[in-house]
């Protein structure tokens, strides 16, 4: 009795170091990342007014649609309605900036916790995907500045009311105009992520571009429930999220059957060959 539970304690200590192991690698890893992302803040907040002006570029572009380049000489006007508010403000530019900095070593220091568990082939197959998530991240964050805000904002502008006695004019506050632009701006660089995980486990042999088309139907809710929980909370703004992200789906099909395509050509090369120098 007293060897089995002598040999019960061994196998709880044998299976607690392992443990202790990843949560001690896991703390280092949390650890540098978020070092990552404080040194990022410290760089980009002396320049945070610089690049509020950028985030406000997809408000002149749409105001120069709408009422011309005279208009955006005059300037535009997004009002502050706190005494902390533009303080605040800048203080989240930086932090999103420092998001985008550091994405590319949060990214590896995720990849470096999960290697260890993947066989070489999986670990082969990632390496790559480490330098094309932060670029689909930045070209997320890009859809975002270049085509969707300036598109979202040209329809707001277009529901002034100019004539008559009551005058509707839409003025957006610091605030409101900066949540709207980073959610959808890190939204969009998350989902922009679809085609790397997508090819990462068409890769591996995880995913197929069959079963992706049976699961189109249930795509489309997941899509329509992740738009309408990360945008505000009207029509226009869910659409906006969602039909480009539906296109995303389309297009990884076609990545995941073009690389399903290629691994089944390699195996039957590889098959060949075995063949051909059997005895």
């Amino acid at each position: 009795m007293a060897d089995s539970r002598a040999g019960d304690d061994g196998e709880l200590e044998a299976s607690r170091a392992p443990l202790l192991e990843h949560l001690s690698e896991l703390r280092n890893r949390l650890a540098i990342a978020f070092a990552a992302l404080l040194v990022c803040f410290v760089i980009a907040y002396p320049f945070s007014r610089t690049l509020w002006a950028y985030l406000t570029g997809p408000f002149v572009t749409a105001l120069i649609k709408v009422r011309g380049a005279e208009a955006a000489k005059v300037g535009i006007e997004i009002i502050n309605t706190g005494a902390f508010g533009f303080f605040l403000v800048q203080m989240k530019v930086a932090f999103f900036a420092a998001i985008i900095g550091a994405f590319p070593i949060i990214a590896w220091q995720v990849y470096g916790f999960v290697a260890p568990g993947l066989y070489k082939r999986e670990r082969a197959a990632a390496l790559p995907f480490l330098i094309s998530a932060p670029l689909m991240f930045l070209a997320g964050c890009a859809f975002v500045i270049y085509v969707a805000m300036p598109f979202a904002l040209e329809f707001a502008l277009r529901q002034d009311v100019v004539q008559g006695p009551v005058r509707v004019k839409f003025v957006p506050r610091v605030e409101e105009y900066l949540s709207l632009l980073t959610t959808l701006a890190l939204a969009f660089g998350f989902i922009f992520q679809m085609p790397v995980v997508c090819a990462l486990l068409a890769r591996i042999g995880v995913l197929t571009a069959s079963a992706m088309r049976k699961g189109r139907r249930y795509a489309v809710v997941g899509i329509a429930g992740f738009s309408a929980l990360v945008t505000p909370p009207d029509i226009f703004s869910m659409m906006i999220m969602a039909a480009p992200v539906y296109v995303l789906y389309e297009l990884s099909i076609w990545l995941v059957w073009f690389i399903g395509r290629a691994r089944l050509k390699s195996a039957a090369e590889l098959a060949q060959q075995a063949g051909s120098a059997a005895p």
